[in-house]
């Protein structure tokens, strides 16, 4: 009998041509067919028995679906997720080309792609957009089964990503049993941080479910010192210098849970996920300060400090996806939900002390609820002459409400307890994916999207403000190979894409300085935040170029440049200000504003091999390496230095792993590094940043499949973490600078890792 195969269902992202997903098949091993041998040849009079066939497929690996997708992807999967043992997600994505992580090492952070952080950076989880309230530093690594990297938009995935987006797959469901379970005991500074993790896979008939739960305590030591010297633009002469020491204790433990609950229909037509996800945790934190004044004439607010507090976090979430194949094969209908609700609850009390005395106390009680619903619903179809076409439309609302209890009558006379704020998002979109030739692949789309938000002022309590906006979002993306199999090939995208403001930036309640609070005056460096309800976003034009050398062995060599025009650029300035919560006497405000155009370019290099590969008589050495040079200008503000806030003009990593000839022993480690750079905010006011240089390494000693035992350490050079700013108050003729410095510590972490 003839053999029977079926070819897997192409990587997303790209239209194949079957001539060419048979021969990828055969030379990556992407699907196969096991027959049964054929029985002896029977009587001619019996019948002719069909023999039982198996269709098997496997997922492309991470190199081979970036190399197909017609939009520039980079896939990581578990293996690099895993490589190192590392204990936050953040960790996983300060290594990967063009992405940076905000904040002192081992600490987590906001994440940044090209250098661009809140806003710039699209954030999805399952495909979906996080909520509110919700950090990446939520999730562990082992519920992570993949992440995705764009970097130019998509009609489908969003527009709202100027730098790009960052897509976590959560762990998916296997037509096997799996368990996983991992023991982890980490020590930083002398205190123990113990973790655990359990996965756990089981098919149930025509169900695959997959579960997976992590507990983690914490216990951490922390601290800085901030300088503040105020100087007369005249003589230099210095009017003021304090030094602030803090000491920090910070304690956490948390429950992180996710599922998934798998359904399928016996011809395959329909499925149904379910995708449920629980994040728990709380902590407390005890700082205590000791502010010192050698030069000054106005008395400090206070002598020492101590603050007690402690917070938790909870979030509930679920997602869900339905999916049905068209009778006529030629298309398939896939809707999705998210359904859910963050509730952050803090309590802190300070005490200040001047002279031995308790001069003030500072009580204060915070819950804030968000609340999310989604529903989206696309349409695809294959067309003729390889046309891959898809349509949607998506509708979001989001609503949040703060309460605030405070001993402070000023704070509640001019914000009352409770601000709630709202916003609504629809979206449309169509995007057409097809092989124009068999040397080019184009993607285009089309995506308007519009924000309503409403909610009050913050600075009364009761203003009501409404903000509107709406954007069309065209985008092109094609790749051309000089011959239809080649390993090299160029690709091209020319997009627009956009930042919308958040609730916190329009609506948000004002944020008092706690060392200076009100009424009474505060300081440049020391000012007051709160929001601007006539933001508008920001809209930006790219362009991307990317050259791919994809090696036999799997490696691959690729360069990428890219131009982004950005107009109503949004940022937030210093200004003194006549304000409610500070009758007649005018406080230093931070806000945000669009404040003009601005400009960001660069250029990313990437190389990922085996050195055997290369050259001969060689140790057979992994190497990854990438590096990225940004350069950025703010129109509006005069230079040197008026670059995008906090973008580095240089980040890189080098990394390598060696399995360690006839031993069960694997060893690695990587070198994060991002220079020094000021920040020029505006014609008064500086920003900036000290070096970061990261060494993280790991050794994994493997007992057999099932057993294994991954030590690592992270940040083996701590380095000081050095912040700093400046602002000028021109009235008055003086410049206040600021300088903080924060330890780092080494951490190491063992992890026993069992398979069952």
């Amino acid at each position: 009998m003839q053999s029977l195969r079926r070819t897997p269902q192409a990587p997303t992202g790209r239209l194949f041509r079957p001539s060419a997903v048979a021969m990828l098949a055969l030379a990556c091993g992407l699907a196969g067919a096991q027959t049964a041998p054929t029985a002896p040849a029977a009587a001619a009079s019996a019948p002719t028995q069909l023999n039982r066939v198996e269709v098997t497929a496997t997922r492309a690996t991470d190199t081979e679906a970036r190399r197909q997708s017609t939009a520039a992807k980079i896939v990581i999967g578990r293996e690099e997720i895993e490589r190192y043992g590392d204990s936050n997600l953040g960790d996983v994505l300060k290594r990967l080309p063009g992405v940076t992580l905000q904040g002192r090492p081992g600490r987590g952070g906001n994440i940044r792609m090209r250098g661009l952080g809140s806003g710039y950076t699209q954030i999805l989880l399952d495909g979906q957009r996080v909520p509110p309230g919700f950090s990446l530093d939520s999730l562990t690594p082992e519920q992570i089964e993949r992440i995705e990297i764009l970097r130019a938009p998509t009609a489908e995935t969003g527009a709202r990503a100027i730098a790009g987006t960052i897509n976590i797959i959560t762990r998916e469901g296997f037509v096997k049993h799996i368990n996983d379970a991992r023991l982890t005991l980490g020590v930083e500074n002398g205190r123990v941080q113990p973790g655990v993790s359990w996965t756990r896979n089981e098919p149930i008939g025509p169900f695959i479910v997959n579960y997976s739960l992590s507990a983690f305590s914490s216990d951490r030591e922390s601290g800085s010192t901030t300088t503040t010297v105020d100087r007369r633009l005249a003589d230099d002469s210095i009017t003021l210098d304090q030094r602030d020491v803090s000491r920090v204790r910070d304690k956490r433990q948390g429950v992180h849970a996710t599922g998934r609950l798998q359904w399928r229909s016996e011809q395959g037509a329909d499925s149904v996920t379910l995708m449920p996800l629980l994040i728990y945790g709380n902590g407390s934190t005890q700082r205590a300060g000791v502010l010192t004044q050698t030069v000054g004439a106005q008395p400090k607010p206070c002598d020492t400090s101590a603050t007690d507090g402690d917070s938790s976090f909870t979030l509930l979430r679920l997602n869900g996806q339905w999916n049905h194949r068209l009778d006529d094969g030629g298309g398939r209908i896939e809707a999705k939900f998210g359904l859910g609700q963050g509730r952050t609850l803090s309590r802190s009390l300070r005490n200040e002390f001047t002279g031995g005395a308790l001069s003030r106390t500072l009580a204060d009680r915070g819950d804030t609820l968000d609340r999310n619903a989604l529903l989206s619903g696309k349409f695809m179809r294959t067309l003729a002459g390889e046309h891959s076409f898809v349509a949607g439309a998506e509708g979001e609302a989001n609503r949040r409400t703060e309460t605030r209890n405070t001993n402070d009558p000023t704070l509640l006379a001019n914000f009352g307890d409770n601000v709630a704020a709202s916003s609504t998002r629809f979206a449309a979109y169509a995007q057409d994916e097809w092989q124009l030739a068999p040397q080019w692949a184009a993607h285009a789309g089309l995506r308007w999207e519009g924000i309503t938000t409403r909610g009050a002022s913050g600075e009364n309590g009761t203003a009501e403000q409404t903000n509107r906006s709406n954007v069309w979002t065209p985008l092109l993306h094609a790749v051309w190979k000089p011959e239809p199999e080649s390993r090299d090939q160029v690709r091209f995208s020319l997009t627009r894409s956009y930042r919308s403001p958040t609730l916190q930036n329009m609506i948000g309640r004002p944020s008092i300085n706690n060392r200076y609070p009100a009424p009474g005056a505060n300081t440049p460096t020391q000012p007051d935040r709160a929001g601007n309800p006539d933001l508008k976003p920001e809209l930006a034009t790219g362009l991307d170029i990317a050259v791919e050398r994809y090696l036999a062995g799997g490696g691959l060599l690729s360069a990428n440049v890219f131009h982004r025009r950005i107009k109503n650029y949004m940022r937030s300035q210093t200004a003194l200000e006549a304000v409610a919560w500070s009758p007649g006497q005018p406080r230093y405000v931070s806000r945000p504003q669009n404040i003009g155009d601005a400009m960001t370019q660069g250029l990313e290099l990437e190389a990922k091999f085996r050195l055997s590969e290369l050259m001969a008589d060689v140790p057979k050495l992994d190497l990854r390496a990438n590096a990225s040079v940004f350069r950025s200008r703010v129109r509006a503000v005069p230079g040197p230095d008026n670059r995008l806030d906090q973008q580095p003009g240089v980040t890189a990593n080098l990394g390598a792993d060696y399995r360690v000839p006839g031993w069960p022993l694997t060893l690695g480690g990587n070198l994060n590094w991002t220079p020094a750079y000021d920040t020029r905010v505006s014609e008064i006011q500086t920003a900036y940043q000290g070096r970061k240089v990261v060494i993280d390494a790991y050794g994994l000693w493997v007992f057999g499949p099932a057993l294994q035992l991954r030590l690592t350490a992270s940040n083996l050079n701590p380095r000081d973490y050095l912040t700093g700013g400046s602002v000028d108050d021109l009235g008055a003729g003086i410049r206040e600078t600021s300088a903080t410095t924060a330890p780092t510590f080494l951490n190491v972490q063992l992890r026993l890792e069992i398979k069952l």
